[in-house]
């Protein structure tokens, strides 16, 4: 409890700080966009305006300069007097000062103004009142981990009932590691995690999103598992195949290939599920009383010891293996009889046609 708590206090002042920053950088944007459209605006209009000022200016000063120079001319002699009065005459007849630039009327000068709604106080305070919750516990907990060669499922539940989940989100990461991956992220309650090393100790946890919503709701308590299960492998250097780098998927890359490709070793033992998942398929396969087999196609096999009675010759084996093929919601039971009983088996799987890709876990 305390250590969930340190973390929540801590989680809380990191998001609130970083919302602080955040609405401060986005509050001194939308200030410098304002004051460079009153920069825009200023420039614009008071241009004209200066350009009058600067006119009406220069006429004076030029007027200014004549009226110096007519005094001089007056205060010549008779010759001189009427030498500068007549290039005085001259100048004057040259210069236009009646003619003035338009001054724009006082209507249609611009007076700049800031216009601000007051109202966004209210609507961001009432936002902010709203923000964040704080539950006790998280709406969903991890609710069985279970080994499988390679791999290992993890199924969840809802603990709180007033929570509607739409979508659920589930992580994982090696207990070495600092960083949590998706893994999951859809409406069903389990999902096998694959490409789990033997005897490594890993981490879970899980997420929800209501209804309607966007936000993921506060992480499951964390959950540690491991599978102390060999993984099932492909036989490899089996001539037109290709394995992955787990060796847990083969493709048949060579039409001129056939045949059965097997198991590296016999990793597969009664009382566990097979499952054979066609990763791609070039051509379906109908197979007697099942669906048929196309991309994304899942057949699962499970196998159970049989306890007989009393030999009987006749049927030719002492033990029995009742094997269960599944897919598409639909299954064939058949028995397989053996002459001695067995541990583990290996396990084959027959590529019908070239392009052929199968995932087995």
């Amino acid at each position: 409890i305390k250590e969930s708590a340190s973390q929540t206090r801590d989680v809380l002042k990191q998001h609130f700080n970083d919302l602080k920053g955040t609405l401060g950088k986005l509050l001194d944007e939308r200030l410098v966009t304002l004051l460079q459209e009153v920069d825009a605006i200023e420039q614009e209009t008071i241009k004209p305006l200066d350009d009058c000022q600067k006119l009406i200016e220069h006429g004076v000063n030029t007027a200014e300069d004549l009226v110096r120079e007519g005094e001089i001319a007056m205060r010549g002699g008779v010759g001189e007097e009427n030498e500068k009065l007549w290039s005085f005459t001259k100048k004057a007849s040259h210069i236009q000062l009646d003619s003035l630039p338009e001054v724009p009327l006082l209507v249609d000068v611009p007076c700049l103004s800031a216009q601000l709604d007051d109202s966004i106080l209210n609507i961001v305070k009432d936002h902010i009142f709203k923000h964040g919750t704080v539950a006790s516990r998280p709406p969903v907990q991890i609710e069985e981990l279970i080994e499988k060669p390679g791999g290992i499922i993890v199924r969840w539940c809802k603990v709180d009932d007033d929570f509607t989940a739409q979508d659920y989100r589930l992580q994982f990461r090696k207990c070495t590691s600092n960083h949590f991956e998706d893994v999951y992220v859809g409406s069903e309650t389990e999902f096998i995690v694959l490409h789990i090393d033997p005897n490594v100790d890993y981490q879970f946890r899980v997420c929800a999103r209501g209804d309607g919503r966007q936000e993921w709701s506060p992480w499951s308590v964390p959950q540690i598992g491991h599978s102390t299960l060999v993984p099932h492998e492909w036989t490899a250097g089996f001539e037109g195949y290709s394995l992955s780098s787990r060796r847990n998927i083969a493709l048949r890359n060579d039409s001129e290939s056939s045949g059965v490709l097997y198991s590296r070793a016999p990793t597969y033992f009664c009382g566990q599920t097979l499952t054979f998942r066609q990763v791609d398929i070039k051509t379906s396969y109908l197979p007697q009383e099942l669906p048929a087999v196309t991309s994304g196609s899942t057949v699962t096999f499970d196998i159970e010891a049989v306890t007989l009675g009393t030999s009987n010759n006749n049927e030719g084996g002492h033990f029995k293996l009742r094997v269960t093929i599944s897919s598409n919601n639909r299954e064939v039971v058949f028995d397989w009889l053996l002459d001695q009983s067995c541990g583990s088996l290996y396990f084959g799987c027959s590529f019908f046609y070239p392009g052929w890709k199968v995932l087995v876990f």
